[in-house]
């Protein structure tokens, strides 16, 4: 392992004027493919790079900046995939808190981290930024209807057991109809419904599948078909089908024409779902699109960050 780090650190470091090796970056993608460990010590290792703070080994702005001049959306891709994970997670939302991008980053961060990964993600933040993330998301969305629903997500710290109430999450799924029926497909209503919000920011993800489950049986329609607002639709796909909801942000990044926000979404979701449910991700692509995940990217994407990208999906692998 010593060796690989060693190689890596070269690799990044650009050693002997040539630049960053971006072939050794693209191996050792495949072969530290659910890792971490590696990862964790090629950060402590590197030291030009990253330097220990607390819990984790943040990286040094100065050499984020000199990557960028060295490789555009490769470089993104590496970056991403060489941070701690808790660290990783709060620049993406503090980029997006700043950038007026769209709010599905946090959601993401919020409702398909487990719960100390999250919290770790809400550590990092403060660390990093010397504000907590949940001031900045209630500051910077004040002005819109979702506020709430996401100050809610990103504080929860949710139970992660089996158990199940069953006679709760069928009242759950009852007024979760309720208040669809009420807000009358008027736009901002539904996602500001103190009902709606207690129910997706505090249930466990297993309570929330079962009441999605009730609310079909029930009112013979999947919740997400009576959802017209873009963030609280996020936030039920993530919380129940993250898989379903991945393979869809990778298939919009990989259309023809895609957009820069769609195409960073591809290589967020591949970098960040790579160790957790990408073979999950992979299953869902195929029966959404018809065609395998990894022959969309080999047809779509080119040179070393289609390589990238393949390593980060499993090409070839079970």
């Amino acid at each position: 392992m010593a060796e690989e780090v060693q190689q890596l650190t070269r690799a990044f470091s650009g050693l002997g004027g040539l630049g960053v090796d971006e072939s050794t970056m693209v191996s050792a993608l495949s072969r530290w493919r659910k890792q971490p460990e590696k990862r964790s010590g090629f950060r402590k290792s590197f030291q030009g790079f990253f330097r220990s703070h607390g819990e984790m080994d943040r990286c040094e702005e100065e050499y984020m900046l000199y990557l960028a001049a060295e490789f555009a959306r490769f470089k993104n891709l590496m970056v991403l995939w060489a941070m701690h994970p808790w660290e990783r997670d709060a620049r993406l939302a503090h980029h997006v808190l700043h950038q007026a991008h769209p709010a599905a980053i946090v959601v993401e961060v919020a409702c398909t981290r487990s719960a100390e990964e999250l919290l770790g993600a809400r550590r990092a933040y403060q660390a990093l930024f010397h504000h907590s993330l949940e001031e900045d998301v209630a500051y910077r969305a004040r002005d819109k209807p979702y506020c709430n629903l996401l100050v809610g997500l990103v504080s929860a710290y949710r139970y992660e057991g089996p158990r199940v109430n069953e006679e709760v999450a069928r009242a759950e799924a009852k007024a979760l109809g309720a208040a669809v029926k009420s807000a009358g497909g008027v736009a901002g209503k539904l996602v500001a419904n103190d009902e709606v919000v207690r129910i997706l920011t505090t249930r466990s993800k297993p309570h929330l599948v079962e009441t999605f489950k009730y609310y079909k049986e029930i009112h013979a329609r999947h919740i997400d078909e009576d959802l017209k607002d873009e963030t609280l639709l996020e936030a039920v796909m993530c919380l129940a089908a993250p898989a379903k909801y991945f393979s869809g942000v990778m298939e919009a990044g990989l259309r023809d024409g895609a957009d820069n926000h769609a195409k960073d979404a591809l290589t967020r979701v591949a970098v960040t779902r790579s160790d957790a449910d990408m073979d999950e991700i992979r299953a869902a692509y195929q029966e959404q699109f018809g065609t395998k995940l990894e022959d969309a990217v080999a047809a779509k994407a080119h040179g070393h960050y289609r390589d990238a990208l393949l390593s980060l999906v499993g090409a070839g692998k079970s």
